[in-house]
């Protein structure tokens, strides 16, 4: 097991912030987040021209053939910046989704377009409470004229306003199954969704009589699961990405924040806060590389790490992200401050792909405990 990158992984995250600090300012992510769009087109253009998309996608597919360890180094740094660009769902949750079905046909056709970033996907998997794989219940899939044709809604879909083209998850008469769904087909409406997290681009996606193309798997939930456990190892990479922000910014602000003639770092109780934000992100640092390393190299453990990855990075980054804003005092609470944006991150992103509660139980479930 490796837990250190090697040169190239090194390269690749030089070359992702470098052109994220050079496109991605916070000022530039604001002016994003408070448009209509929702999303940097530029950026995503940008990053998609590095070859970040199609990273685990084999090279017969358009892909580099790179692995999930190269990806996780890619999300640490959309994380780091509040990216607002649609790679959790296109080359991540969208991607993930396609090799899982293994499907030879959708995939020549969809993959290649994915890895350029010229397709940008979504998977529609969530029902009102946002728990995963509920849409089987508040999506329905009937055949009509020799087509299916979708009906009910999911909510909380990452990036579904930005998408060419969604995969559902949906119930059928003889039970769940995987549907692919054209952005501009009729009877699909897509709103966007105001959320705590102004930098995660959610909608709702509405689907009356929406015709839909389905993709045969032998079995679906097996497809849902595998997919959830990469977009478990995804997501706390990009959390972790957060979580060293956090730290950075904040030992640097007790560095030079200045309290009764002393920089406040100067101070036991902010040196021991500090301390412990050092020690979270150390050991979530680990957690995220063995999960990644697992995703690549050991499949059959992958199911306990990534459920490890959640239960640590999910509050960790949270509980991180507050001591963050505490720590900047007054100027931490205000919105010209970014702190308060990656408290918000931290929060959705905990809660994204199931509570801490359901990520605890989860990970009890696969340890047989």
């Amino acid at each position: 097991m490796e837990l250190v990158l090697n040169s190239e992984q090194r390269q690749l995250r030089s070359a992702v912030r470098e052109l994220l600090e050079d496109h991605a300012p916070s000022s530039r992510m604001r002016e994003v987040m408070e448009g209509d769009e929702g999303w940097d087109r530029a950026l995503w253009t940008r990053l998609a021209a590095l070859g970040v998309a199609g990273l685990v996608i084999p090279e017969d597919r358009g892909g580099s053939g790179a692995g999930h360890t190269e990806r996780s180094v890619v999300l640490e740094e959309l994380g780091r910046a509040l990216a607002p660009v649609p790679f959790l769902a296109s080359a991540v949750l969208a991607v993930d989704t396609v090799l899982a079905l293994a499907d030879a046909e959708l995939s020549a056709e969809l993959l290649p377009q994915l890895a350029t970033g010229e397709l940008v996907a979504a998977v529609a998997v969530a029902g009102d409470d946002g728990t995963w794989g509920s849409s089987a219940q508040s999506i329905t899939a009937t055949r009509r004229n020799g087509v299916f044709a979708l009906d009910g809604h999911a909510s909380f879909v990452v990036s579904g306003d930005a998408a060419h083209l969604v995969l559902v998850y949906a119930g059928t008469p003889e039970g769940p199954g995987w549907f692919a769904v054209s952005g501009e087909a009729t009877g699909l409406r897509t709103t966007r969704l105001r959320t705590l997290d102004p930098t995660r681009g959610l909608a709702r996606l509405d689907f009356a009589g929406t015709p839909a193309r389905a993709v045969a798997v032998a079995d679906p939930a097996a497809v849902l699961e595998a997919v959830r456990d990469r977009a478990a190892v995804a997501l706390a990479a990009e959390q972790l990405g957060g979580l060293d922000h956090v730290l950075e910014t904040t030992v640097d602000y007790a560095k030079v924040r200045v309290q009764f003639g002393r920089p406040i770092g100067s101070y036991q109780a902010v040196k021991h806060a500090c301390a412990d934000l050092y020690s979270t992100a150390e050991q979530a640092r680990s957690v995220v590389r063995h999960a990644a390393w697992t995703a690549d190299h050991d499949p059959e453990a992958l199911p306990v790490a990534a459920a490890l990855a959640q239960v640590v990075l999910g509050p960790g980054y949270f509980d991180s992200a507050a001591a963050g804003v505490q720590l900047h005092g007054g100027v931490g609470y205000t919105w010209e401050h970014d702190a308060h944006l990656y408290y918000k991150r931290a929060k959705t992103s905990e809660l994204l792909l199931g509570a801490p509660g359901e990520q605890r139980a989860r990970l009890a479930d696969r340890l047989a405990l």
